[in-house]
């Protein structure tokens, strides 16, 4: 008898998916998968099978794949299967055959679950697979989230048979004489999962017979402790992460209060792609020098006076964009620059528009990022002043002085401070005849 009941209920008690739902179910041709399939199929449930073939093992894998087939076929399912250049992707990326073969096959099931309507798709992971991912994650390393192993459910993964062992799947799978096939891969100890599962294990079950019930009452704590630290630094990020118009704000002081500031500052960090180690070099330069900056693969921190500034890497640099009489506007990161004329010589006060003499402008204009030396005389002003200092008085953060674009006439002069103050030199006056209107936008 297939236990019938027992995956209802835990289908229920997860949540894993509810009445009229299409799952698609990733078959390999193992007891495991076939077990869930037959399952699914007992239950009732709308279900389609898709196949990875990684073409690892020759003839195996074309088994394997026919196999699937035909038992999909009987049952009247649809079936899916698509094949891989495994060892070439792995080459490609870097990466081992095993990721590799992971994140294909991710890859593909959730673009068919897509493609064909499914809601779900179902791993036949056990509570055996879940101890092994522990284990591997307490050997190469790992937050709370790696301790909690593998989930019953996952956005739109579901592991519908982790309420079963190994010894318990193989029970059930000859008591009713269900065919599969065998991964001979599944016996080398060349993989870390295998080695764990044949060497580790068995010893870790001489210690604790009920080894795996132990491991899913840790996981189910790990779980439930993760949760609760997601829902604090919920409750910090909406305290002390400031988010402006120009980046994310956290001030020194409630990073230097965090308790315990590693773990904490890291869940605060972690969405900008901060790894630990660099969380380490942020914690050990609290009182650094205005300007350290810190790197992510897509953002940048900066210490910037009483803060720590953290903004996306692509918004450091404006490239030299040339404006000429016929312009109407330019684009920049998420900003953009209309220009217009006007024979009406008035203006407003606001700092996002320059007001400007058009007679005076040099074609063509240049909108550039600001550089050393750069000086303009401020409007209201008669002496020069260097932009750096400019910035220092208006107390600009320093992410901004790399990022703040300047509008530069033909002569070299410069016209505007975008956003800021525009150059004395060229206000309105009683003489002018023919006003340029510069106005920054947010796209």
């Amino acid at each position: 008898m297939l236990p019938l009941q027992q995956f209802r209920d835990f289908i229920e008690q997860q949540q894993l998916f509810t009445e009229g739902n299409r799952i698609l179910l990733a078959v390999s041709g193992g007891k495991d998968s076939v077990l869930m399939l037959h399952l699914f199929k007992a239950i009732g449930v709308d279900v389609g099978v898709a196949h990875c073939n990684f073409n690892l093992r020759a003839d195996e894998a074309q088994r394997d794949e026919h196999f699937v087939a035909l038992l999909a076929g009987n049952l009247g399912l649809p079936f899916y299967v698509t094949h891989f250049e495994t060892k070439k992707y792995a080459h490609q990326h870097k990466i081992s055959t095993q990721m590799a073969a992971r994140e294909l096959r991710y890859a593909w099931f959730e673009e068919i679950r897509s493609a064909k309507g499914y809601d779900y798709i179902a791993l036949a992971q056990h509570q055996n697979d879940a101890v092994e991912t522990v284990l591997i994650n307490l050997v190469r390393g790992t937050g709370i989230s790696g301790l909690h192993g593998i989930l019953p459910k996952r956005d739109k993964l579901i592991r519908p048979l982790l309420f079963l062992n190994r010894q318990q799947v193989n029970e059930i799978v000859t008591k009713n004489n269900i065919d599969f096939v065998e991964d001979s891969s599944n016996l080398s100890t060349h993989y870390t999962r295998n080695k764990l599962r044949l060497q580790v294990v068995p010893h870790l079950q001489e210690i604790n017979p009920d080894l795996e019930k132990t491991f899913a009452e840790n996981m189910a704590r790990f779980a439930e402790i993760e949760t609760f630290l997601n829902l604090e630094v919920q409750k910090l990020q909406t305290r002390i992460l400031n988010e402006r118009a120009d980046g994310v704000y956290i001030n020194l002081k409630e990073i230097a209060a965090l308790n315990p500031q590693k773990l904490l500052l890291y869940e605060l960090l972690k969405p900008f792609g901060f790894s630990e180690n660099v969380v380490v070099e942020i914690l050990g330069s609290l009182k650094a020098l205005s300007g350290t900056h810190f790197f992510s693969s897509s953002h940048q921190a900066i210490i910037n006076r009483s803060d720590l500034v953290i903004v996306k890497k692509d918004t450091a640099i404006v490239a030299n964009q040339f404006i000429h009489p016929e312009t109407v506007c330019i684009t920049f990161t998420d900003h953009e620059i209309a220009m217009a004329f006007s024979s009406e010589v008035k203006f407003d006060l606001d700092a996002n528009k320059a007001f400007v003499n058009a007679g005076k402008l040099i074609y063509p204009l240049v909108l550039r990022n600001w550089q050393n030396g750069d000086k303009f005389i401020p409007l209201g002003m008669r002496n020069p002043k260097k932009v750096s200092d400019y910035f220092i008085d208006e107390k600009v953060p320093l992410h901004l002085k790399s990022t703040t674009p300047i509008l530069v006439n033909g002569n070299g002069e410069i016209v505007w401070i975008v956003g800021m103050r525009q150059d004395n030199r060229y206000k309105l006056t009683p003489a002018t005849k023919k006003v340029a209107i510069f106005e920054l936008k947010i796209k």
